[in-house]
């Protein structure tokens, strides 16, 4: 193997011109395209990082809106059952008064007709006595027996209506 050293110097020569053109018209480009792709996809993975927090933010909010709206239904709830125990308490005691008017004008009603009724008895009794007074002026004359057993026929008449 016998080494030639025009044929290293002319593939060095070579070398560098190929070097330098690459350099001058294709890295440059190359190099300037591969720079503004990286910066693509930097401002890319920015926007997705970006994304990500505000979707994570997103989140939260709805799961801070979300334990709000369960704690204002569960104080509706809560008022509700106020409300309808305050409703409640209302109609029983309504219910109450009601019958406690009801069982006063049931008392009242029944004392008017209690004293109806003596009064009645009273005027029947009355007569009773009248008649039976008139009986007996008439029979006074008669014998003092007849007297005696119309006055016991007649208290049985009037013991027997009461």
């Amino acid at each position: 193997m016998n080494f030639v050293w025009e044929n290293t110097v002319l593939a060095i020569i070579a070398f560098v011109i190929l070097y330098w053109l690459l350099s001058r018209y294709a890295f440059g480009p190359l190099f300037s395209i591969m720079e503004k792709r990286r910066e693509l996809v930097m401002t890319q993975m920015n926007e997705a990082a970006q994304t990500r927090e505000q979707a994570m933010a997103y989140v939260e909010e709805q799961k801070q809106a979300l334990e709000q709206a369960r704690k204002e239904a569960y104080d509706i709830i809560e008022q509700s059952k106020q409300t309808g125990n305050k409703q409640a308490e209302t109609i029983l005691a309504d219910a109450k008064s009601e019958a406690n008017r009801l069982k006063d004008d049931a008392v009242r009603e029944i004392q008017s007709e209690k004293n109806k009724a003596v009064a009645a008895l009273r005027s029947e009794l009355g007569s009773a006595s009248v008649q039976i007074a008139s009986k007996l002026i008439k029979k006074e004359v008669e014998n003092g027996p007849a007297q005696e057993e119309l006055v016991n026929q007649y208290l049985n008449e009037v013991g027997g209506r009461q």
